[in-house]
């Protein structure tokens, strides 16, 4: 019998993320800058929650997370029917285009950024047009131009992998020409909270903007990879679309009572920020005065290297090290010249510009 798959199955090719493998991840220890989560860690007020929890598992988890919606109100100052949860945001990018996005949809993607959104937005056959630029708010005139009739475009901010940040002015100039045009514009926070300097989420203005959506997670802010939760801001509209098309249970119980105890803990971040602030100019600075390696500015907690190096050859020496960095030549609009690393404990900064020492 021959099975009939969509053409944009049959062309799919699923993203390859950082640079654990099986076998890195049951090695200890290797210290692994490829993982952007904050130098901190997880919560100890988390553990404890779900080391309390474990014998709810066996149960079904609240299908509508309740709870932790009830959290994010509080912490985002939204109401409940402006708020999504989902497991992790990679759930909810997939749902949004599969709801919002089709063969008749233009998206603009300033490149290079996380690849999941042009993945994501080829699985619905979208018309996808590209701008090439390492730092948006320098160019941002020139994107405004070419923001498409009735379509989408996808921003990360700050932007993964180059660090770069734009002003909350600036992405609001790009929501409200978007808006004139019918067309939705998609931000991502998700590393927004990990920024020491200032504060540019948008997040307060989906109640002005119904154009507008704002993706996060707790994976990066408070070290929850493993747990797989996200969460999104948005019109009542554009929410009770993704509720209804929602995977029955894709939260689990553990995940929710990760993030409500950690929504609570404002003052992990805070920590987070002072070394985050610190680290990133330590690691700038050392790895700027090395032969062979070159750090584009970064406003939050990791650090696009150009190098002179072949990157994967670089990342394979490194490991041998017990150091794993992100190989960037997967990344649309970079090279085999570029890596990625995550600000860490000085302790663990410090055995990388060592390793790279020696290298240059």
């Amino acid at each position: 019998m021959k099975i009939r798959v969509k053409s944009s199955v049959i062309k799919h090719i699923p993203v390859i993320h950082g640079g654990r493998n099986p076998l890195t991840i049951l090695d200890p220890s290797i210290i692994d800058f490829s993982s952007n989560v904050t130098p901190i860690g997880i919560p100890s007020s988390v553990k404890k929650i779900l080391k309390k929890n474990i014998d709810n598992i066996k149960d079904y988890p609240d299908f509508s997370s309740s709870l932790v919606l009830s959290s994010l109100k509080k912490y985002t100052k939204l109401e409940k029917s402006n708020l999504l949860v989902g497991n992790g945001a990679i759930e909810i990018i997939y749902n949004f285009c599969f709801a919002f996005l089709s063969k008749k949809t233009s998206v603009l993607i300033s490149i290079p950024t996380f690849q999941e959104y042009e993945i994501a937005a080829k699985l619905s056959n979208c018309k996808i047009s590209y701008f090439k630029t390492m730092d948006l708010s320098k160019n941002l005139d020139l994107f405004i131009l070419q923001i498409p009739k009735r379509g989408c475009i996808f921003i990360c901010n700050p932007n993964n992998p180059t660090g770069k940040l734009l002003l909350k002015s600036q992405l609001l100039d790009i929501i409200k020409a978007a808006k004139k045009l019918s067309t939705i514009v998609f931000v991502d926070e998700c590393f927004i909270e990990m920024v020491p300097t200032s504060n540019e989420s948008v997040i307060s203005y989906i109640k002005k903007y119904d154009n507008l959506f704002v993706l996060r997670s707790l994976t990066k802010s408070f070290a929850l990879p493993g747990i797989r939760i996200g969460y999104a801001a948005a019109s009542n509209q554009i929410i009770n679309i993704l509720q209804k098309i929602k995977i029955p249970w894709s939260v689990n119980s553990l995940a929710q009572n990760a993030a409500t105890t950690a929504l609570e803990n404002k003052s992990h971040l805070k920590k987070s920020n002072l070394i985050i602030k610190k680290e990133l100019n330590y690691l700038k600075n050392k790895i700027n005065t090395l032969n062979g390696f070159d750090c584009y500015d970064s406003s939050t907690n990791f650090i696009l290297i150009k190098t002179k190096f072949d990157s994967t050859k670089l990342q394979q020496k490194l490991l041998k090290q017990n150091i794993l960095i992100r190989n960037c030549k997967n990344f649309r609009g970079l090279d085999n010249h570029h890596i990625r690393v995550a600000v860490k404990s000085h302790k663990d900064n410090l055995k990388l510009v060592k390793a790279l020492e020696a290298l240059s």
